[in-house]
Parts: structure tokens; sequence; C-alpha cells
């Protein structure tokens, strides 16, 4: 028999990146659950209540963290935990899940624009550090709420509401102004550091995933030095069978106008007769 653990997230608001936030809040909730002790004995299983044993953590090795990474301008400008109105005008979407040893879980990515290999590395490296600051932050959480239970102090929901920690208690909806919003984004873009590299625009033929980036020029057409080497002999030597060609093809001609006017004599050697053709037009020799 074995314990079958269901997890469910519900949403009551939110300001973009919910990616991120949901692989947080779910990572926590399995590592702050307790499941009933158990005790086998032959074939006899006990379960026992919270009354009778402390419930056991569950047995987690590791914690997948997501981080959330927006392209904008053709993936020239890149951009880490986006906001709901930054997803609106994104042109593509990577999230890299990975945990504090540096090993990647899972790797999404959406959007219309290719990626390259240098934006993946880079994105890479963020990821690692900002796990590495998310599960630190996770455990010491945990930590300072298995101390106030033991204490006896206030814990969890309980604890949330009297000091405004929740947000959608908290916070009210506010108008933006939104009369300057290109003027800002103009200066935003002539503030920042143009690209190390331009390449070539992207061409994408059919709409999907995993195209995040600016791409470069395929070259699966270009020839290595041999195949080019190659390419060059067998090409002069057509040229040259092709010259052959007509040089034999101009004889046969010139002996053809020569013989055009003069009768085809041939003799047959038993009978001793002569028979004269009249000339004839003869089938010119084609490649």
């Amino acid at each position: 028999q074995v314990w079958q653990i269901r997890l469910d997230m519900h949403l009551l608001n939110h300001d973009g990146n919910i990616t991120d936030a949901a692989s947080i809040a779910g990572i926590v909730a399995l590592c702050h659950f307790r499941r009933p002790d158990v005790s086998v004995q032959g074939e006899e299983v006990t379960v026992y209540t919270p009354e009778e044993r402390d419930p056991v953590p569950l047995s987690i090795h590791h914690m997948p963290i997501c981080v959330s990474f927006a392209f904008f301008h053709q993936g020239t400008y890149l951009l880490v935990d986006p906001t709901e109105r930054e997803e609106r005008v994104m042109d593509g979407l990577l999230v890299i899940a990975m945990n504090k040893h540096h090993e990647i879980c899972t790797i999404q990515s959406s959007g219309v624009v290719m990626l390259l290999q240098d934006q993946i590395l880079r994105c890479s490296k963020i990821t690692a550090v900002k796990v590495a600051e998310i599960t630190e932050l996770i455990q010491k959480a945990l930590e300072n709420d298995q101390k106030a239970r033991k204490e006896g102090g206030k814990f969890g929901f309980a604890e949330s509401i009297p000091n405004q920690r929740i947000t959608a208690f908290k916070m009210e909806s506010a108008a933006v102004d939104t009369n300057n919003v290109e003027e800002q984004a103009g200066e935003i873009i002539a503030k920042a550091d143009p690209p190390s590299e331009v390449f070539a625009s992207p061409v994408v033929h059919t709409p999907g995933t995993a195209q995040i980036g600016e791409g470069v020029e395929s070259s699966w057409g270009d020839l290595e030095e041999s195949e080019k080497e190659e390419a060059a002999e067998e090409e002069g030597e057509s040229e040259a069978a092709a010259f052959e060609c007509e040089k034999v093809e101009t004889e046969d001609t010139s002996t053809l106008k020569e013989t055009k006017n003069e009768p085809i004599v041939l003799s047959d050697s038993e009978e001793e007769e002569v028979v004269i053709l009249e000339p004839q037009e003869l089938p010119r020799k084609t490649r």
C-alpha cells in the first residue's frame, strides 16, 4: 500500500509569471505537508492518528524551481519575472526548472522568435543564481514555521492575516496612467545597451513553440572543403566531356556537308552489281 498525494492550486489573482509562483507554492506545500505515521508488523499495518504519533514529512530529495524569461524586440532584450502587462507585449517566453544542484529538470519555450545558444546558456546561469536564492528562502520559511509550532505561537494562515502579508486582502486596484507609455518605452530602449552582434532577421515558416531569440542563416547547403574540391573536379570533367562531344559533332556535320551532294555507291561482291542511291539527309548525332 502507498500514500496517494494530490496537490490542488487555486488561483486568487496574479500580476504575471504565474508559472514561477505556482512552482514555489507547490514545492513548499509538499515540503510542509505531513502524513500519518505507519508501522508494519508482519501483514498487520497500523496507521496512527496525530494524537498518537506526530505525522512525518514526505521524502523530497530536491526542489525544482521554475524561472521565467521574457524576450522583447526579436530577442534583443531579456527580462526575468515578467509582469502581466509585460507578458501581453513580449515576443517569447522561456521557462527553466532547476534545483540547487544546477540540474535542469525541464525547459519550456513559446513564442514566435528563435533562441540562440548563448541566450540559453545565459538564461541557465541566471536560473542557477535565482534558484539558489529561492531555495534558501524556502528553507528559512520552513524552519521558522517549525520553530513557531514548537513554541506554540501563531503560524500559517492565522499568522499572515494580522500582519497583512496577503496582498489579496491588502492591495486595492489603482488606475495606471498610460498616456506617455510610448515615450517612456522609447527612452528605455535608447538607454539600453545594443546587442553585441547583429544577426539576420529570422524567417519562421510555420508557427510553433521552441522558437525564442534571433536565429542565423542555415548552413545545411554549405559544402566542406573536400566536397568543394570533388564538385570542382566533377564540373571540370563534365565540361571536358561536353567539349569533346561538341568537337565530334562539328566534325560529323562538316563531313555530312561534303557528302551531301554526292551519290552513295554500294557494291555487292557476289553479283558484282553497282547500286546507286540518291543522296539524303543523315540524322545528326546528339549527346
